[in-house]
């Protein structure tokens, strides 16, 4: 359970390699002070900022940003560090606030490697100050604990650096400030090269997580998501492209533009002259890209002035799994901030192309003649000059993130990669619980081909609806064109023709077998289980495999008594877990109580639920993250009307997917809607039904 802390209270620390993560309202400025035992820094080295994000056990973002996560291992701190401060500062800048009171009071969480939250602290009560020191942790007698400090300085940085005794503070905070400056301007300069390793700070950028996500979707820092910045801040390619609100035009120049992704930045240093001397073996590049537990590409280092050869890895973490999940999200974040400077660019053209259209016909007596006609020309042709820049860009940025997908797709461990993935078939039981899981792909209309993992940190903190409805329209919506160009796509790949709804309904329910699969296969054996609710009794074809592999028992009893006993033993865990809990009792349960987390599997929701169930399920959908119960409801929330809105938080509690592509997903960073890809096995395999057999198997084992 997370401690929710007040100011000056504390909280003991269970392990040693922690994240925090910090979100505000609006970017500010992270940073970490690494202090002795008095809390004083010895000099600009004991402060982890976007200048220098690397400490010895610290790693910080490179900018301002509306959400962070600052990565810290305590054991890899120097033994004269006691004390380790996150603070934070508000970059100032036009438009922004000069206070922390004039904007959303800060929260810092502090959470395990996994994603579980240990303790968490919102700022409040700050009001002129434009630095704080939001927590403090300090070690006490060996051990390590988190204190909510909330200390604000009204003088901001200077004032905050000095009075932890740093000499010449003045110098550092002005530092630390052109540092974050170059960065909104998208000029983050290249740190110096790190022996043997390509991948720079986690916060070399524009920050978003994946969120998110994402992230978020995808905003990040990095993020369940690694997470962006907010909308507004003016930072990122999109911005930085598009002229300002009222200027006039201006023609466009032949400098190009870097989209690529700041934080994923790769340092490499110059090649030596050629000497006379063969040349090494491919094997063996002298100066290439390394990248820690990954290989490199056999074309080897890329040429001085060509692109980085991707490697898999390319990001910060402290296990391999870590790195791909950070990646995974910095291509998301590239594709989507590479297609916001194209639809940008394109909005701009467009809007030129029509003012200097309007001028040209604005005078009635040269609306008529060759010279009216040479003006719309050379408006026309301007306009296409910019559109084919733009692409000419989204192009390149596309073709650099294709090559980076190639290399990274095969070394997604089983948890992140596809069913197609060869891993699949030589797939074991992990003795730990991965730290995300992917659900589906997503892409864009601008590059239907480039398909990004979509993966959600583990454990699920919210359920999962998998929509069995028809399209839109069919209940009196707007035809969604992205809809039906993915019912047609399924329909060529797995089906005769297009889905009618009883071809939908079947392979929703296929899609939530395939999601229990996934997740038994990569969480420890026993550490899993399903149950299943089926009141009509039409999913007996679909849940075949995990009766057949032993995962069920059995079918699930079908009407009104199958509904009640599932819940009320549900019902019955949630509790005892969540009381045991609170007492700090947790071998205290019941024996008869399987310690697995469980999912549990609705389908054709709600039919067969009086209004008692109804409430036991919200009950479960809220309650039950928390202690390892999960839902997965399969329905149409058509067929929900007739329960009005009493449904509504039910739904927006789950994350919706679909059993067809669909562009449903909306990207809060910069607006984007995604279409999402449901996994499903190839047509034929039979991985999920092996994958099965070998989760119950391994169960079964002493």
């Amino acid at each position: 359970m997370t401690a929710e802390l007040v100011r000056g209270q504390n909280h003991p620390l269970d392990r040693t390699r922690v994240e925090i993560r910090v979100a505000a309202g609006g970017p500010v400025i992270a940073g970490v002070t690494l202090g002795d035992a008095d809390g004083r820094l010895a000099g600009p080295e004991a402060v982890a900022h976007p200048g220098a994000p690397r400490r010895t056990g610290v790693e910080v973002p490179r900018q301002a940003a509306a959400e962070h996560r600052i990565m810290v291992d305590l054991d890899a701190l120097p033994e004269a560090v006691h004390r380790v401060g996150v603070l934070l500062a508000l970059p100032g800048g036009s438009g922004a606030p000069s206070a922390f009171g004039a904007a959303a009071a800060p929260s810092v969480m502090v959470t395990g490697l996994d994603g579980t939250a240990l303790a968490r602290y919102t700022l409040t009560g700050l009001g002129p100050e434009s630095a704080v020191v939001a927590v403090e942790l300090y070690r006490r007698q060996g051990a390590w604990k988190v204190r909510a400090v909330g200390q604000g300085y009204e003088g901001g940085l200077r004032a905050m650096l000095r009075d932890q005794g740093l000499p010449r503070a003045a110098d550092l905070a002005a530092e630390i400030e052109r540092a974050v400056g170059l960065g909104q301007d998208g000029e983050v300069p290249k740190p110096a090269p790190v022996a043997a390793a390509r991948t720079e700070s986690s916060g070399a950028a524009p920050a978003t997580p994946p969120a998110g996500d994402l992230p978020s979707l995808a905003h990040r820092t990095e993020s369940d998501a690694p997470t962006a910045p907010a909308h507004g801040t003016g930072t990122g390619p999109a911005a930085a492209a598009a002229p300002e609100a009222g200027a006039p035009p201006t023609p466009p120049t032949d400098t190009p533009v870097d989209y690529r992704h700041p934080r994923r930045h790769t340092t490499t240093s110059a090649p030596p002259d050629p000497a006379p001397s063969a040349a090494p073996p491919p094997s063996t590049p002298a100066d290439g890209p390394a990248a820690p537990d990954a290989a490199t590409p056999p074309n080897g280092p890329a040429a001085p002035d060509g692109p980085p050869v991707p490697v898999a890895g390319d990001a910060v973490g402290w296990s391999m799994e870590e790195r791909l999940y950070h990646q995974v999200w910095g291509m998301f974040e590239d594709l989507a901030r590479s297609v916001a400077a194209y639809r940008s660019a394109a909005d701009f053209a467009r809007t030129r192309l029509e003012e200097e259209l309007d001028e040209a016909l604005a005078d009635p007596r040269s609306r008529l003649g060759t010279a009216a006609d040479a003006a719309r020309a050379t408006a026309r042709d301007r306009h296409a000059t910019l559109l084919a820049r733009a692409r000419a860009a989204l192009d390149r940025d596309l073709g650099q993130l294709a090559a980076e997908s190639e290399v990274v797709e095969p070394a997604l461990p089983p948890a992140f990669a596809g069913w197609d993935s060869p891993v699949w078939q030589a797939h074991h039981a992990s003795p730990e619980r991965p730290m995300a899981l992917r659900l589906g792909d997503l892409h864009l209309p601008e590059a239907p081909d480039l398909r990004i993992p979509m993966l959600v940190r583990l454990p699920l903190e919210r359920g999962l609806w998998i929509d069995s409805g028809p399209p839109a329209q069919a209940h009196g919506g707007r035809p969604d064109p992205e809809r039906e160009v993915g019912r047609r796509e399924l329909g060529s790949a797995l089906t005769d023709g297009p889905p009618d709804e009883a071809a939908l309904r079947r392979l929703a329910m296929e899609t939530a077998v395939a999601l229990a699969a996934r997740l038994l296969a990569v969480h420890p054996p026993g550490g899993f289980a399903v149950q299943v609710i089926d009141p009509a009794g039409g999913a007996a074809s679909a849940l075949a495999p995990l009766v057949e592999s032993g995962v069920l028992p059995a079918l699930p009893v079908p009407g009104a008594p199958g509904v009640a006993s599932v819940l009320d033993d549900l019902t019955r865990r949630v509790e005892l877990k969540q009381m045991a809990v609170r007492h700090g009792a947790a071998d205290a349960l019941p024996p008869d109580l399987d310690p697995a987390d469980q999912l549990l599997i609705v389908h054709d929701f709600p039919y067969g639920f009086d209004d008692r169930a109804l409430t036991r399920l919200r009950y479960l959908a809220d309650e039950g993250p928390a202690v390892g119960v999960h839902l997965l409801l399969v329905a149409d929330r058509a067929g929900a009307r007739e329960h009005g809105p009493v449904l509504d938080p039910l739904w927006r509690s789950l994350l919706r997917i679909t059993p067809v592509p669909d562009a449903h997903l909306a990207d809060p960073w910069v607006g984007h809607a995604w279409t999402y890809e449901p996994l499903l096995a190839p047509r034929g395999s039979q991985v999920v039904r092996q994958t099965l057999e070998r989760a119950a198997a391994a169960r079964r084992l002493p």
